[in-house]
């Protein structure tokens, strides 16, 4: 019989980010806990569901399904699942399967989210004794070195409103959160997807970038309130020249029917605003002003971050 695990990771909005993968001389960093990003963001309700089946083989063997659909693609989950099973001396069949309950490529943290549920089921799976900030390097490495996102994963270890102030893998990375108070919903609304693979090969805007996501970070820590960390963050997605203009038109709505503010996702023509329960409703259509049911999400701000066994029921 194979051994059976499952774990849920929240997913994960950045507001704000500042690309952290060079020294001072300008040359890239080759110490993959070391690279990351400073930023900022949310951690939803809605995230992603992993679980994992496994048994003894004559081979090593792994298997991927993603909603359901074979995923030989999943490159950040196939890098977690090898470094695991290179810690023991066994061949094993793992099949993986990972529920995604939000966008993937939209600027939700997916990757991050993914890495992060199988470094814990396979982990537990595999009676490998690991710490939280363990766990945490493995995923962040594997995403690094997939060049799926930086910063995600250690947001996603603690929940809440995050605050990632010092770039890396936990040993060298530092999160801080902003307090928030239960019953605070995101919605967020998908235009199209921004694969991040794509953005960090190619971005032509690394200075602009880094230059006003420091500013917004300081910004956000001399006055750390909710409201200044989405007025901030809108300003981040403007000033960068990142906001298109519709997304520009839908944190104008939002925030016009109640938001305590809207930002861009990062990375992704997308729009996330920070609720009250009393102003959901009213949020929420604004929102379908601009597009369909499906391209819509509402969650609760996550306050755990990842963990054993399923989602939060909401």
């Amino acid at each position: 019989m194979p051994r059976l695990f499952s774990a849920f990771s929240p997913s994960g909005i950045s507001s704000f980010f500042q690309i952290c993968d060079r020294e001072a001389n300008g040359s890239l960093i080759t110490d993959l806990e070391r690279v990351g990003s400073r930023g900022g963001g949310f951690a939803l309700s809605k995230g992603v569901l992993t679980q994992v089946a496994l048994e003894g083989s004559t081979e090593m063997n792994i298997e991927v399904f993603i909603n359901g659909k074979p995923a030989p693609e999943a490159e950040t989950t196939m890098n977690v699942a090898e470094s695991l099973l290179g810690m023991v001396r066994q061949q094993c069949h793992v099949v993986i399967r990972h529920r995604v309950d939000v966008p993937i490529g939209a600027g939700f943290g997916t990757s991050a989210a993914g890495a992060l549920g199988i470094a814990l089921a396979l982990s537990k799976a595999m009676n490998i004794h690991l710490t939280y900030n363990e766990i945490g390097r493995i995923a962040h490495i594997a995403e690094v070195k997939s060049k799926t996102g930086l910063g995600t994963v250690g947001g996603l270890l603690v929940g809440g409103c995050v605050l990632v102030v010092e770039p890396g893998a936990p040993k060298y990375g530092r999160v801080d959160r902003i307090p928030i108070p239960p019953g605070y919903f995101v919605i967020a609304g998908v235009f199209a997807p921004c694969m991040t693979k794509y953005f960090l090969e190619t971005t032509k805007k690394r200075f602009l970038i880094n230059k006003i996501g420091q500013q917004t970070l300081d910004a956000i820590l001399a006055n750390p309130s909710l409201e200044n960390f989405m007025r901030a963050s809108r300003k981040f997605a403007e000033e960068t020249g990142l906001a298109t203009e519709r997304v520009v038109s839908l944190m104008d709505a939002a925030e016009e029917a109640g938001a305590i503010g809207a930002a861009q996702n990062m990375l992704g023509e997308s729009v996330h605003a920070l609720a009250p329960y009393g102003k959901l409703g009213d949020i929420v259509k604004s929102f379908g002003r601009f597009l369909p049911e499906e391209k819509i999400v509402i969650a609760e701000v996550d306050p755990q971050g990842v963990r054993l066994g399923g989602m939060k029921n909401s």
